[in-house]
């Protein structure tokens, strides 16, 4: 049977369609894009972040590159990869957000191991603003140091979460501690929250993360300290 030129050309839009959706069904990947939703980084410190070899991060950064959610530039003998837009990011959180919602075993995680860690609700973005700008809380910023400086929420206070036990006592007692780290999923901001409660400080996490923030239209500060 013929094909009218209509249809093969959609067939093709549907075919990179496809290409796409076949970039992302990578769970390897996914935790890349979330990575570089907090800033460029290396190959190097992508692998570090991820767990994952160089030569598989590498493997799986070209994947994403052929299909154009990533970009990369050569800076010496480092290569550099970013998203190509914040509509990758909006991509990302919109996957959560149906997976949460009509994918019964993402629920199901979600409240085994992310829900049921914290019996209080989050701070939403808007009221952390709000308090903030009071001066009412202390905005706790748990990634590593080199997300901190590509990108955090004003007034932020870095403290990576490896780092948090030996400088607890630089945190004040008398002012409640507000978390966040790379996204809703991130395991550092709760990690964050249960070391705080155990030294006696009242402390909550943000809703989302950094990327949550800068989506909702408020100011990210970049610092001028370069890192690899």
């Amino acid at each position: 049977m013929n094909t009218s030129p209509r249809i093969g050309s959609k067939r093709r839009l549907y075919e990179e369609f496809a290409r796409l959706g076949h970039a992302l069904s990578s769970a390897g990947r996914l935790e890349l894009l979330e990575v570089l939703a907090q800033g460029e980084r290396t190959v190097e410190v992508l692998a570090r972040e991820s767990g994952m070899s160089v030569a598989n991060t590498s493997h799986h950064l070209n994947a994403l590159r052929a299909v154009g959610l990533v970009e990369a530039r050569k800076e010496g003998l480092y290569v550099h990869y970013r998203l190509a837009g914040d509509d990758v990011d909006a991509l990302l959180r919109l996957l959560r957000q149906v997976g949460e919602r009509h994918v019964e075993a993402v629920g199901a995680v979600v409240k085994k191991y992310f829900a049921s860690r914290d019996e209080l609700e989050p701070v939403g973005r808007r009221e952390l603003l709000t308090r903030a700008r009071e001066g009412s809380v202390l905005v706790l910023d748990v990634r590593p140091r080199a997300e901190f400086l590509a990108g955090h929420i004003p007034g932020s206070v870095s403290v990576p979460v490896e780092e948090l036990a030996s400088r607890i006592d630089e945190l004040p007692r008398d002012q409640e501690v507000v978390a966040y780290c790379r996204s809703a999923y991130c395991v550092l901001g709760y990690r964050a929250v249960e070391e705080l409660r155990k030294s006696g400080r009242k402390a909550r996490r943000l809703a989302g993360g950094l990327p949550e923030w800068r989506a909702d239209g408020f100011n990210v500060q970049r610092s001028k300290e370069k890192t690899k």
